[in-house]
């Protein structure tokens, strides 16, 4: 069986938890500056219509006494690790899609831990006592049927789809709780004719993938139970990255640069703390009419230092410039080509002389402070001035 963990609004629940005085109110986490999108939004703000990726400006027009706070993203990944840490207690068979959700296969573990149910009401109880949050958990024998468990009586849910009962959970879902179905493939769905998950069981495989290609046979394998997917240990990330909205258009350089060095500081220590190294930086770049402009460089060697992705970062923002001279609206940093920190490379013979081996103390040392004293606590002076402006003392 495997077992779907949910955190219940997690980031607005952690604000709620560490100020007490924020319980009960609606709390928006994000969304602070004038074009700033929310990132996460309490049940209490949920309840107004606010929710994730929405811009700050309608979440205030939505709900005026909505409390807004900045994200701490920091901050959560490290109770996203506690929580890991209490997953780890009970089975090594993890998959985290998130900070905030995971799947876990606990077949292999039952004469340890007890049934499946036992386990995953463990789990939650462990969450509440020794995190002080909530987490929902869907139990079902497939990955996607647990998810969808997990969604259905949020907050604090438990919900258990065993293998008899799955296709009377099924078949009165509508379409939009399958996998790879967004609002665009739900619109194309209903004028077909399929609203619930039973329309698309009652037709044959061949149909479905002659009106829809390899899509609507996923689609008809989900609807009928059928899901291969297993859970995979530790699945690495595709990228790690950071983006900025200005409430103001950026045209000056040495705020562009230092907008780059405070992106390039946070996602070299996820980074780290992931213990990961990356192969490639890229840099996303929006104009002041919206347009938007990526550059990406494959990196001599994977790499997890500060100092690298920031020369690089600087690099392409100096080509960028160059083409697209324009105010700039949004600026991003983004690792990819992830591998294990343990993972043969190539080394360089040269490390000591060019400084290498004292960036990487550096580096260590600010991962350290900033553990105890916060994002503020050391940083380098090239992303003072932005640190500054976006966090006034």
């Amino acid at each position: 069986m495997i077992l779907h963990i949910d955190m219940d609004a997690f980031y607005a629940s952690v604000e709620q938890r560490d100020f007490p005085e924020l319980r009960g109110k609606p709390v928006v986490v994000g969304g602070t500056s004038g074009r700033g999108v929310v990132t996460a939004a309490s049940y209490e703000a949920r309840a107004y219509g606010i929710h994730s990726a929405m811009p700050g400006r309608r979440a205030k027009e939505l709900c005026p006494h909505a409390v807004f706070v900045r994200s701490r993203h920091e901050h959560y990944a490290t109770i996203g690790r506690q929580v890991r840490d209490i997953f780890l207690r009970f089975t090594p068979v993890i998959q985290p899609l998130s900070l905030d959700e995971a799947f876990l296969d606990v077949s292999g573990v039952l004469r340890l831990h007890g049934d499946p149910e036992t386990i995953g009401k463990a789990i939650r109880n462990a969450i509440n006592d020794e995190v002080g949050l909530t987490a929902s958990v869907g139990i079902a024998p497939l990955k996607f049927v647990a998810k969808i468990a997990s969604d259905f009586d949020k907050p604090n849910g438990f919900v258990v789809v065993r293998e008899s009962e799955l296709q009377s959970f099924l078949d009165p879902l509508d379409v939009s709780r399958l996998w790879g179905v967004g609002k665009v493939g739900q619109s194309k769905l209903s004028r077909l004719g399929y609203r619930a998950v039973q329309d698309i069981r009652l037709r044959s495989c061949e149909t479905m993938r002659h009106q829809l290609g390899s899509w609507g046979e996923h689609l008809w394998r989900l609807a009928n139970g059928i899901d291969e997917r297993k859970v995979v240990v530790d699945h690495l990330a595709k990228g790690i990255g950071h983006e900025r909205t200005f409430e103001e258009d950026l045209t000056d350089r040495e705020s562009l640069i230092s907008v780059v060095s405070y992106l390039s500081e946070a996602v070299a220590r996820r980074l780290r703390h992931a213990k990961r190294s990356a192969s490639k930086v890229t840099l996303k770049y929006r104009r002041d009419d919206f347009r938007t402009f990526t550059r990406a460089r494959k990196l001599p060697r994977p790499t997890d230092s500060t100092s690298e992705v920031y020369k690089v970062a600087c690099e392409l923002l100096t080509e960028m410039r160059e083409r697209q001279p324009r105010g700039v609206r949004l600026i991003g940093v983004s690792l990819g080509g992830l591998s294990q920190i343990d993972a043969p490379q190539q080394m360089s013979l040269f490390a000591e002389e060019s400084g290498e081996a004292s960036e990487t103390k550096v580096d260590r040392l600010s991962d350290q402070v900033s553990g105890l004293l916060g994002q503020r606590g050391l940083y380098r002076a090239s992303s003072h001035q932005y640190i500054e402006r976006k966090s006034p003392s």
